[in-house]
């Protein structure tokens, strides 16, 4: 860039540049005319290969030709830490100078690294582009198809095409409006790839190799330390394809190189924030994704710490226990199966379980009366001849993600909850929704049409002459 004399206001954002952060840094361009782009020399290799085939409609500068005295104003975009823009550390301590920040990730971490902005867009949503979509609807601003594309491409590549937890309905109709712009996917399909090479499938076999799994607060959980000989590219690719491989809740490659860790941290769980945990121990990142580097510290320190994070946030998340309903409706074994009836069909349940000494012995549903064939008789016999003896049940400290799973495994509707070896509470389907959706008053109507077309069609037992079990 040609030195002047001029004042003139820069955009940047985070170094290693993916496309939501090259994205955010052009849009500000427009959003703010008088604006130049300004990118580290590091970008992601998507980036590069986007731009070197863009230069001619993308004007960008690299920031060690900018001549940082005349620069008044800073745009940072999909970043809030003055350590992920060092290219522009000339700026840091500039008075006088004045900062717009747009980001979407809510906490900034280290108060002292924290942009103190005059002007701050901060909105959680699955990529800061979408925030400054948003303005640039609301001013009415054009854009041609390449600058809907390279939006759209931040979008795909922040919410992982729509799927990470972090994905709001505003990124969707961001998504819709650059379509409409005429975005082009089969571009984004080109560039989107994660870049894939020797290096990275050598890292990822030595990964499989050395692969363990844990159990953290009902979570399947992977860390792998691998000792790193210089800079792997592009080692999110390796880590998340590692996740998926050995299909885990969430994964924590820990590469050490000399006296410092890189931490890259992928999860596909909604309940697993990464990016939180990562904010923990110095990093940052979104639930999806994260990353930290730790100075002075030795994989496994790394490793342990991440672990005392995990379990230490088990106070503030939901358990089984917080979730179920008690007390429990069950039946003795010995009850005739005339009067389990009876229960159901007062209870509205769809089923009971069976106790004695308040240990849980057996299931008897609804299913079960089908392999009635002689009422008679078989009313008048206890239910422990009929009940399901393998009961699967669930201790009180385990997550509801994990009762939904055992539910959907074993396709039952009810799992018995277990504390100490009692019986101590049960959780259904119902709960589940309910947990999962948040209770909100629209999901409980959802659950109860549900249940009431259940009802309809698998009515409880009746002990009439009209209604026949078995064949």
């Amino acid at each position: 860039m040609e030195k002047t004399t001029e004042p003139f206001w820069i955009a940047t954002s985070h170094r290693n540049m993916d496309f939501d952060a090259f994205a955010t840094v052009i849009c500000a361009t427009l959003l703010y005319p008088e604006t130049i782009a300004v990118i580290p020399k590091n970008v992601n290799p998507n980036v590069k290969a986007f731009y070197s085939i863009h230069k001619d409609i993308f004007e960008v500068h690299y920031a060690d030709l900018i001549d940082f005295d005349r620069v008044s104003g800073l745009v940072a975009t999909d970043v809030n830490a003055w350590s992920r823009i060092s290219h522009v550390k000339p700026l840091q301590e500039k008075t006088g100078l004045h900062i717009i920040v747009w980001d979407h990730h809510l906490s900034p971490g280290d108060a002292d690294d924290h942009i103190h902005a005059d002007e701050i867009h901060v909105e959680p949503c699955g990529a800061a582009i979408t925030l400054m979509i948003r303005k640039l609807k609301d001013e009415n601003r054009k854009i041609d198809p390449m600058q809907a594309t390279l939006f759209l491409a931040g979008i795909y590549e922040d919410t992982g095409s729509m799927m990470f937890p972090s994905t709001t309905s505003e990124d969707i109709r961001a998504a819709a409006y650059l379509l409409d712009q005429k975005a082009d996917l089969q571009i984004l399909s080109n560039f989107l790839r994660p870049a894939y090479g020797e290096r990275q499938k050598d890292m990822l076999f030595k990964m499989l190799k050395s692969a363990e799994r844990s159990d953290i607060d009902g979570f399947s959980v992977s860390f792998n330390r691998q000792a790193m000989d210089g800079h792997l590219e592009n080692a999110a690719v390796v880590v998340n394809m590692y996740m998926q491989i050995l299909n885990v809740d969430a994964a924590f490659g820990i590469f050490s190189n000399n006296d410092k860790c890189i931490v890259i941290a992928r999860s596909r769980i909604d309940g697993l924030n990464v990016g939180n945990i990562m904010r923990r121990i110095g990093g940052g990142g979104h639930p999806g994704a994260g990353s930290a580097l730790l100075k002075e510290t030795n994989p496994e320190a790394a490793e342990k710490m991440i672990r005392n994070i995990m379990k230490g946030a088990r106070s503030s998340k939901e358990l089984i226990r917080n979730i179920m309903s008690f007390p429990v409706v069950s039946v003795p074994p010995e009850t005739p199966m005339n009067q389990v009836a009876d229960l159901l069909r007062e209870k509205g349940c769809t089923g009971v379980p069976v106790v004695e000494d308040n240990k849980i012995v057996g299931m008897i549903s609804r299913r079960d009366f089908k392999k009635l064939r002689n009422r008679d008789s078989a009313f008048r016999a206890p239910v422990k001849a009929f009940m399901k003896r393998n009961v699967i049940t669930i201790p009180a400290d385990k997550s509801p993600l994990q009762a939904a799973r055992l539910m959907v495994k074993h396709d039952i509707g009810r799992l018995p909850v277990i504390d100490n070896g009692e019986l101590s509470g049960i959780v259904t389907r119902s709960d589940a929704m309910n947990y999962f959706y948040h209770s909100t008053s629209d999901t409980d109507t959802i659950v109860k049409d549900m249940t009431e077309r259940k009802a309809l069609t698998e009515p409880p037992p009746e002990r009439n002459d009209e209604v026949k079990y078995g064949a």
